[in-house]
């Protein structure tokens, strides 16, 4: 019979008896008793940190989950890991996704734990633990921080982080002053949680959700309601059964549990970045997720949801309009029903339960009356994005979507901020905005530089969406016609770094292409003058992220992390 409880990886003393006795020892230091101590352990990953505004509420949060778990017949004890706070890091939280995963991975694998709760929400965070618990193959549920509630300026409602953007762009603009902008600036993030719109926090809840790594309806209930700590409290019995079942992440984020988040993630109209941490996922457990597929589901998945940054409402109308659940039951006929979820029972059959459309509200609309007809991502490729390039259709001018137009190119991101609202700067409506050297390696860690700001000559004239294309990533709040994770990027030697101000770009969407209409014979003697990259840092985390971590199509994971062959 398999070890459990404390007797689980016990520390090599070359005694496993002394091992045992020594650690119940220092456990019972703790004060836990006899009959504590005999219990199997639920480990409860907590990420809270006072650099992440998005979990401030995780100290309650973790203790409903221990309720739970006592209440299961369990022994809840909560361990810490790296927590990755979106606006507190440099350069970007992305560089760290990889490092929290291996952190997460390592205290799961090394410590005496029979299932283990993740707690996450901001934008990196529920991605790095999936990746670290598929990893480590311990059964494991995941607990959602919740989406902050919005506020108000003026009798508008106000919301992080759309409207973050929004109104800067409106002081770029000179439509507000200083005074405005601070005030705006005290009411977008009013409570604790994740941002309020269909960002990469809620986008990432809701995939979870529909991966089945999540109780049902988990996603998408506010950080401040009590309904979440009732979630949490009811994930941690679960977790507790889990131990039972031995139903582990791999057995639950199948193939075809994946096809259906793809699928979730067109009809949510949810962040581009759940492209690139699905892709990762999906790889810890040797399944390879093509940019293709993503772009073939489009073509049938309806966008259903009216959210900002794309639409109009906000997180918690999603919540009161039934959330997910309701999305769910509108692509039924789409989905894959006998995937397995953490409760034990099939997608499917959590679905059977008898269900009316809410008619009474408009974020969530019928598959047979969609906000659009087919999906919001899609694929673009080209002698400029060999490996594909990322475009989010709902977020962007129709306009726009097919447009020939001449490179204005920034070459890295200081280059950007140096010149991007000099009044010199040659760059008119029609032109193409170019950001190199912002990709993964190039960033480094793929910074959310793509959404690059309108030339202020322009913003202040009016101006409010261009064509723009980069290497790097937007944040999932962000919106307009902004092409992303440009692959392979420029720091390796992609044809993005050979783009020059003044070349000609097509940007056809029907056709799913990105052209740089410049000869290959004088694109071939760009590549040979090209100067050798910059040399790779020699020691700590940088040395080793910048020599394992793979391009945006492959997931931006280390290499060394998924199986040699995955499907």
């Amino acid at each position: 019979m398999a070890a459990h409880g404390l007797a689980n990886n016990l520390t090599e003393y070359g005694d496993k008896e002394f091992a045992l006795y020594l650690r119940r020892s220092f456990a019972k230091a703790m004060g836990f008793s006899n009959e504590a101590l005999d219990k199997p352990i639920v480990g409860i990953l907590n990420t809270y940190s006072e650099l992440n505004n998005c979990h401030r509420h995780f100290p309650q949060l973790v203790d409903a989950i221990k309720r739970g778990v006592w209440q299961a017949g369990g022994l809840p004890l909560e361990f810490p890991t790296i927590s990755l706070g979106e606006v507190f890091l440099s350069p970007t939280s992305m560089f760290y996704r990889n490092l929290m995963a291996l952190d997460a991975e390592a205290m799961i694998r090394a410590q005496p734990l029979d299932a283990v709760v993740l707690t996450g929400g901001c934008d990196k965070t529920l991605p790095a633990l999936l990746m670290g618990a598929a990893s480590a193959g311990v059964p494991a549920i995941a607990v959602a921080a919740g989406p902050m509630l919005t506020s108000q300026f003026e009798g508008e409602r106000l919301g992080a982080c759309t409207d973050c953007r929004r109104f800067w762009a409106r002081f770029r603009r000179n439509e507000i002053d200083q005074e405005t902008i601070q005030v705006v600036e005290g009411q977008l993030a009013p409570t604790p949680g994740t941002c309020s719109v269909m960002g990469t926090a809620s986008t990432m809840a809701c995939l979870v959700e529909t991966l089945g790594m999540m109780l049902p309806g988990g996603a998408s209930i506010p950080a401040v309601y009590a309904d979440r700590m009732r979630c949490a409290e009811e994930s941690g019995k679960l977790a507790v059964q889990l131990i039972q079942s031995q139903l582990t992440p791999a057995q639950i984020m199948t193939r075809p549990a994946f096809e259906n988040a793809l699928r979730v993630l067109q009809a949510i109209g949810g962040s581009t970045n759940a492209v690139i941490h699905l892709t990762a996922l999906a790889g810890r457990l040797g399944i390879r997720l093509e940019l293709d597929q993503l772009d073939q589901l489009a073509a049938s998945t309806p966008v259903l949801v009216d959210l900002k940054p794309t639409g109009v409402g906000y997180m918690e109308d999603f919540h009161r309009s039934g959330g997910l659940r309701v999305v769910l039951q509108e692509l039924k006929p789409l989905l894959h029903l006998d995937v397995r979820t953490v409760t034990g029972q099939t997608l499917g059959q959590l679905l059977d339960t008898p269900y009316t459309f809410p008619s009474w509200q408009q974020v969530i609309r019928p598959a047979t009356a969609p906000l659009q007809a087919e999906g919001a991502l899609i694929v673009l490729r080209g002698n400029l994005a060999p490996d594909g390039a990322l475009l989010k259709r709902s977020a962007a001018t129709p306009a726009l979507l097919h447009k020939s137009g001449r490179a204005v190119v920034f070459n890295s991101l200081a280059d950007l901020a140096a010149r991007i609202d000099h009044p010199d700067l040659d760059v008119t409506p029609d032109d193409f905005l170019v950001l190199q050297n912002a990709g993964p390696l190039g960033g480094p860690g793929m910074p959310e530089a793509g959404y690059l700001p309108i030339p202020k000559k322009l913003a202040t004239a009016g101006v409010t969406d261009m064509v723009r294309i980069s290497d790097a990533r937007m944040s999932g709040t962000a919106f307009g016609t902004v092409v992303l994770h440009v692959a392979p990027e420029a720091a390796v030697g992609g044809p993005l770094g050979l783009v020059r101000t003044g070349d000609r770009i097509e940007l056809d969407v029907d056709a799913r292409r990105l052209t740089l209409q410049v000869p290959e014979e004088e694109l071939a003697a760009r590549r040979a003058a090209q100067p050798l990259p910059p040399p790779l840092a020699t020691y700590g985390y940088a040395a080793l992220y910048q020599r394992h971590c793979e391009q945006a199509n492959l997931g931006a994971d280390f290499d060394f992390l998924h199986p040699p062959e995955i499907r």
